[in-house]
């Protein structure tokens, strides 16, 4: 569960793999020119973890913004599909070549029956004897009900481990975890076993950034954490993560966040002082 009794800054953060659902108020997330807003009875599927901006964009005392979230495993979608008819496994002729992969990001009305089903989850914490032996039958239930529901594809590919969506992942994690150093797209797409120019649209697809985009946007997430955390200047800072110049990363940073390294940081210090 999450709250806020105001509406939020903008913050820099990672997805994960998640079902999150707006019981109260709305939130707004941010991936380079795409932007999502769901509120009251409508739910996000992240099925791919991606650095994103967001927050409540509407929240107040007397109605908080209230989520719910659920983690997306993928073995538990995959013993899942394993279960599920032919249309929902998504197998036979039409599915011998991989198809393009649905963005990792989508928001849906949540129907009656996925309403139903967190609630159930959520009455667990008053019962946390019954929470062992029902937490996983609910949960079952609910990625039922996003896979049968209209993100359904999304959700099917992160459980199956050679979809299109589970290949660009592997490129995804490899940027996140070495986004200081340099890479050559071509090397990306061999280590998902595609083309080129199949790996660039994928990726696209699936992040709405190009690999390069995607990139800057781990590396200017991090330098702000950095820069948050006052080890560093600004320059020995846009070296850490990846930046050959400190003029570059200047105007990145500016372009991302509103002002330049040195004065954001001063006032994310200032905001977040006791």
């Amino acid at each position: 569960m999450s709250a806020a009794h105001a509406p939020t800054e903008p913050a820099a953060s990672h997805t994960g793999t998640v079902m999150a659902l707006i019981a109260q108020g709305a939130k707004r997330l941010a991936i380079g020119e795409r932007t999502y807003e769901y509120r009251a009875g409508e739910y996000l599927v992240a099925s791919v973890d991606l650095p994103i901006t967001g927050h409540f964009s509407e929240a107040s005392r007397v109605e908080p913004a209230l989520g719910f979230g659920l983690v997306i495993r993928p073995m538990a979608v995959a013993a899942l599909l394993l279960d599920a008819p032919t249309r929902v496994r998504g197998t036979g002729p039409a599915r011998r070549r991989l198809p393009r992969p649905p963005s990792a990001l989508g928001v849906a009305v949540a129907p009656p029956e996925l309403l139903d089903a967190v609630i159930r989850m959520l009455r667990l914490l008053d019962h946390p004897d019954d929470h062992q032996a029902l937490a996983p039958l609910i949960e079952r239930e609910i990625l039922w009900r996003l896979l049968t529901g209209p993100l359904g594809e999304s959700v099917r590919q992160a459980g199956v481990a050679d979809s299109s969506l589970t290949h660009v992942s592997r490129a995804v994690r490899w940027i996140t975890e070495n986004y200081d150093q340099p890479f050559r797209v071509t090397q990306l797409a061999r280590m998902c076993d595609m083309s080129r120019s199949a790996f660039h649209r994928n990726f696209t697809a699936v992040t709405g950034l190009s690999p390069v985009q995607f990139q800057k946007q781990i590396r200017l997430q991090q330098s702000r954490l950095l820069l948050l955390a006052g080890n560093s200047d600004v320059g020995s800072i846009g070296y850490r993560v990846g930046y050959e110049s400190p003029s570059q990363f200047s105007r990145d940073y500016r372009r991302q966040f509103g002002l330049p390294p040195g004065q954001d940081a001063r006032e994310l210090r200032q905001n977040t002082a006791p």
